[in-house]
């Protein structure tokens, strides 16, 4: 035997007649707080701000990863470590 029971009703409804707790007033918060973190990311992408961020390393990163560089290639030619 087979049963077929079609219930037309709202989520709202659902939830209510199952008992489970009405979350919508916290989903609504979590969408705020999203959007909100969403568009001070973009406001990171922006061209200008990507460029403050890169610059900030300067000179000075550079310089290291030439360091880097050199010491990990001297290393491969089997070249003392430095101290």
């Amino acid at each position: 035997m087979k049963i077929t029971v079609e219930i037309d009703c709202s989520p709202v409804e659902a939830r209510t007649f199952l008992g489970l707790p009405d979350v919508s007033e916290l989903n609504a918060r979590l969408v705020e707080e999203m959007q909100a973190r969403m568009s001070a990311n973009m406001a990171m992408l922006s061209p200008d701000e990507l460029m403050k961020n890169w610059m900030a390393f300067g000179a000075g990163a550079q310089e290291q990863f030439s360091k880097l560089m050199t010491q990990a290639a001297g290393m491969g030619m089997g070249a003392p470590r430095p101290k």
